[in-house]
């Protein structure tokens, strides 16, 4: 599923035009990212929490010749589903499955 997919899915189950959906979308999507940035987490319940996680240096192989590579430490984003989040798709799947 695309951006384009989700906010055309938003904006018919909300009846808000897709401009003023992808608008919103945008919206949380570049408030999440700017919220990482300043290294604020985000909890949205029932749903999950994104957060910033510090990777230490290291060194590295690269694949392709075998060469070390050292690696500086850096900054990832992390999502981590809640519970109520994993059990909706486990019985989703389970259903399509049956």
């Amino acid at each position: 599923m695309t951006k384009a997919d989700i906010v055309e899915k938003v904006a018919a189950g909300t009846g808000l035009t897709k401009l003023e959906t992808e608008a919103i979308i945008e919206g949380f999507l570049n408030t999440v990212i700017q919220s990482l940035r300043e290294g604020n987490g985000i909890e949205i319940r029932g749903f999950g929490s994104y957060k910033v996680k510090k990777k230490n240096a290291r060194y590295a192989r690269n694949p392709r010749t075998g060469e070390k590579v050292y690696v500086e430490d850096h900054y990832v984003p992390v999502f981590k589903f809640s519970k109520d989040f994993k059990a909706a798709v486990d019985k989703g799947m389970k259903e399509k499955q049956n």
